[in-house]
């Protein structure tokens, strides 16, 4: 393919690949050729003649030079570039105030000590307050689940005993003083090994990392601990964010432990299906928190982007991570969210916006949109989406048939994102390190990430930026909509344009949990969560428990 091009924009643009210079380890001290640059030429897809190489090689060579001098200075994981995403177009309006979460009473008599393993945090919360049972009774309670569970689950990277049994009876001392911080004052919880933590190592599930020590807390960890949450459990995740496998097992599903639990959230979703834990902390980038929760049976919330700091969590794709609570009930997603979102002046791309849920809410004042073809459509979950359908249309909802703008290939992004952020792995050559070395693992993904010109990378957001535009429109007609967690573009799209979504399990193929999720404009979980809380009644079905 012949392309009309202006050399000096072409040193910019696409030879980049003979600047490698310590790739893996090894300086080059090879003269870029003409040769060079027209085999590099065809793996971009471009042609030129030899007066425009001959005008290119003096920048090539400029440009490898300054790579190398760029590469002698440090650049830690937790360094974000000075540029970052932001969601919101021009013209919208952001939730501005106090936040406010309505979620019933919940009164409830301890009966049988085995049913701790099942209830909701606001249930939970009551006996803590009606001195049914003490923070250090409940959280020993969930720490000897976890140690009896996890030689068959795989869930958990390090066990914080210590910690929370400290945080129990720091939450016992204030309760018994009239103190009550958050309604997670005393509850137990997990979080995800990508966030930093300063007794425990945060390995971030890999082998290059498995012993690594980071000296501060992050954002999220802070905020659970000001909520008065009890963190029993650094749990599992996919080496680097990707799949179950981590450097130790794979992370099992307990609806069928001769399968994983899915990823990167193994762990946390794992251990909320397993009652080991009340709830947990998990993380997104393309489909991290509602892969695992569908296949574990679990409720979870992937916020705005934006909502959540990201200080102290392992950086994947700056311009797509994000942080929100997997849960057993859509109730206890709010509660959690709403103790870890907020700014934090650490992460620059969060936003100042409210969160607003009122489990009382009334359905039928919001537009509610169904992606119609895809739920057509011959796909695994078909049957029971379909029941769900039945059961909104049956709660008063009049669904709004919608459709979804095209998905371009963005994944250019992601891929160039991750590649920067563990380019020492590639240059020191500890990616042999890992796990998975096959050719769609992380090794393969970030030496790949190494041919990817910038100017591509830019034509891809660019693209991004008019996919938002296009969704922007879909919100014009509908609030939220529902689709199949998996059998759509949605989900994809969606960890793109940064809009929000939760997903809930709506009953059982072949004996393992399927799921079904609701997505909505940016800064609106409190109307997918309540949409999402009157589905999940009406089924029943996050209240059915794996038997281990």
């Amino acid at each position: 393919m012949k392309l009309s091009h202006n050399p000096k924009t072409l040193l910019l643009f696409a030879l980049g690949i003979f600047a490698l210079g310590a790739f893996a380890g090894r300086a080059f001290d090879h003269k870029i050729g003409a040769d060079d640059v027209r085999s590099a030429a065809k793996i971009m897809g471009l042609e030129f003649s030899q007066s425009e190489i001959d005008s290119l090689l003096p920048g090539l060579e400029e440009n490898r030079t300054a790579y190398l001098d760029n590469r002698k200075l440090p650049i830690l994981n937790s360094d974000a570039p000075a540029m970052w995403f932001n969601p919101v177009l021009p013209g919208m309006k952001i939730p501005m105030g106090p936040d406010e979460v309505k979620i019933p009473n919940a009164k409830i008599s301890l009966k049988n000590k085995e049913d701790l393993a099942w209830m909701s945090v606001a249930e939970l919360g009551h006996l803590l307050q009606s001195k049914q049972i003490s923070s250090v009774e409940l959280t020993q309670f969930f720490l000897d689940r976890l140690k009896k569970y996890n030689s068959k689950l795989h869930c958990v990277i390090s066990l914080t005993e210590e910690l929370a049994l400290e945080q129990a009876r720091r939450a016992d001392a204030e309760l018994k003083q009239g103190k009550r911080r958050s309604p997670l004052h005393g509850i137990p919880c997990g979080i995800k090994d990508l966030l930093a933590t300063k007794k425990y190592k945060t390995t971030w599930g890999s082998v290059p990392y498995q012993e690594q020590m980071l000296d501060y807390d992050a954002t999220v960890v802070q905020k659970l601990e000001a909520a008065g949450a009890v963190i029993c459990a650094k749990l599992t995740l996919g080496e680097l964010a990707m799949g179950d496998v981590w450097y130790g097992e794979m992370t099992r599903n307990p609806w069928d432990l001769s399968t994983g639990s899915s990823g990167s959230s193994a762990g946390s979703a794992s251990a909320v299906a397993a009652g080991l834990l009340p709830f947990a902390i998990g993380t997104e980038t393309l489909g991290s928190i509602v892969s695992p929760s569908t296949v574990c049976g679990t409720t979870g919330l992937r916020p705005t982007y934006g909502m959540v700091s990201r200080h102290g969590a392992m950086a994947l794709c700056w311009s797509m991570d994000k942080i929100g609570p997997i849960c057993r009930y859509v109730d206890d997603c709010a509660l959690v969210f709403a103790a870890i979102k907020g700014v934090d002046n650490k992460d620059v791309s969060v936003i100042p916006a409210s969160f607003r849920y009122n489990a009382s809410g009334d359905l039928k004042k919001l537009k509610i949109g169904y992606l119609a073809k895809d739920f057509e459509r011959n796909y695994p979950f078909k049957a029971n989406d379909s029941i769900c359908l039945a059961q909104l249309r049956g709660l008063g909802v009049e669904l709004i048939p919608i459709e979804l703008p095209n998905m371009p290939n963005l994944m250019p992004i992601l891929s160039a994102e991750a590649g920067a952020a563990f380019e020492e792995l590639t240059l020191s050559g500890r990616d042999d390190l890992m796990r998975r070395q096959n050719k769609n693992a992380w090794p393969t993904t970030f030496r790949e990430a190494r041919f990817i010109p910038a100017v591509e990378y830019l034509q891809a957001n660019r693209l991004r930026g008019k996919l938002m535009q296009d969704m922007a429109k879909v919100f014009e007609k509908v609030d939220l909509y529902v689709h199949p967690s998996w059998a759509s573009s949605s989900l994809r799209i969606t960890n793109f344009t940064g809009h929000p979504s939760v997903v809930i399990p709506n009953g059982f193929r072949n004996g393992k949990p399927t799921s079904i999720s609701f997505s909505g404009k940016l800064f609106e979980e409190g109307n997918l969560l309540l949409v999402a809380r009157a589905l999940q009644l009406a089924g029943g079905q996050h209240l059915r428990h794996p038997v281990l």
